[in-house]
């Protein structure tokens, strides 16, 4: 038993690797998801262009100008002069805001009083609106705060010595600390979602198209007069893809670690247990597509109408947690979405079995139950 199934395995290997399509289908979708996720696909702000529009031309008014200056997250591109400017701005897109300082500002702060700011943002992308807005308030607080402190000191030293001193109000400040991705950087979120993406892809378009490509050039009569049976057909079949698998795990991950510097903070050994189990729901998937399709191309169509939904409900781009109730509910049966989960986990939070064991054990419940379907609707015949 174990000899044929070590042949069929090496004739699988051989044959996948030989053929072009199959190659090209091992190389060029790891090489793009990992260029356009790690490098083009950018969410990060870390340099905003603005608008200044100054109404009260005060020395105050200038202090907050250097404030944003001196940050090194905005640039200045223009001192705008009216509300004309303002509109023509905002609607050619040269800016991602207009900061607003309101007359009366300098006086307001002399009095203790709310001085108000206007901040104008682009919303036409909302990621980078919401960034810019915040980015922008972070500036403005802290000159407040700044000021506000100042202000004191002054009362308190313009006071009688004779006088009764009363202590400065007290004020709370807000200083959020972020866990697990404290730079915020898109690439330490995006780039272990691409793993899963294409270990999914990868292992499901090989599989699926296993035995409809025995079919087309006409090896399945071979192989049913061979004394091999179905199920070391379908495990000589399977095992090479589960071993290109996890080769693509470990390829993808030393590229994430070493070029784009994604940290990995949990154990290495339990993201390969995880995807054992993720693997096995992959390959069931594949080998019912193949068996359900004529044609390699017919194979191939199926892998994408399959991979496309199963993309879109994992959480790799959009929280689960924003769709829908129902749609929502379906996603528990989709093993990306898992998958998903615990590598997320491992890379950027560090957990461990102790946190992970839910996930694992759905994508252990899943991968069981399409594998052993999928390998009870396998017939060693041609439909």
């Amino acid at each position: 038993m174990w000899e044929r199934i070590r042949e069929m395995i090496i004739k699988e290997l051989k044959q996948t690797l030989r053929e072009p399509k199959m190659r090209a289908t091992l190389i060029v979708p790891p090489l793009l998801q990992l260029l356009v996720f790690g490098y083009a696909v950018n969410l990060d702000v870390e340099h905003a262009t603005l608008a200044w529009m100054d109404q009260d031309n005060s020395v105050e008014s200038r202090e907050l100008l250097q404030e944003f200056t001196g940050s090194g997250r905005f640039t200045i591109l223009r001192q705008l002069q009216s509300e004309e400017d303002t509109q023509r701005t905002l609607d050619s897109s040269e800016v991602e805001s207009v900061v607003r300082i309101l007359p009366g500002f300098a006086a307001d702060l002399a009095r203790g009083r709310a001085a108000a700011v206007q901040v104008l943002v682009d919303g036409s992308n909302s990621n980078t609106a919401s960034l810019v807005a915040a980015q922008c308030t972070q500036v403005i607080q802290r000159f407040s705060i700044r000021k506000l402190e100042e202000l004191q000191k002054q009362k308190l030293v313009g006071r009688a010595v004779d006088r009764p001193l009363r202590a400065p109000l007290p004020s709370i400040v807000g200083e959020p600390r972020v866990w697990f991705n404290p730079e915020l950087r898109s690439r330490n979120y995006f780039v272990p979602g691409v793993l899963v993406n294409i270990i999914m892809l990868v292992t499901l378009t090989l599989t699926s198209m296993a035995v409809v490509r025995e079919k087309e050039i006409g090896t399945m009569e071979q192989l049913m007069v061979t004394p091999i049976r179905p199920i070391e057909l379908i495990i000589g079949k399977t095992l090479p893809f589960a071993a290109i698998g996890l080769a693509q795990l470990l390829f993808i991950t030393i590229v994430a670690l070493l070029v784009f510097h994604v940290p990995l903070h949990g154990s290495p050994f339990l993201l390969v247990f995880a995807s054992i189990f993720f693997i096995e729901c992959t390959l069931g998937m594949g080998l019912f597509i193949s068996t359900i399709s004529a044609t390699q191309q017919q194979a191939m169509i199926t892998t994408l109408f399959v991979f496309q939904p199963a993309f879109m409900l994992s959480g790799f781009s959009f929280p689960i947690r924003n769709m829908p109730q129902v749609v929502q509910w379906v996603t528990y049966f989709n093993p990306m979405r898992y998958f998903m989960e615990v590598v997320r986990g491992i890379f950027l939070k560090g957990v461990g079995l102790e946190i992970l064991w839910p996930q694992i054990l759905a994508l252990a419940v899943l991968g069981t139950s399409i594998l052993g379907l999928s390998a009870l609707r396998f017939k060693k015949r041609l439909d």
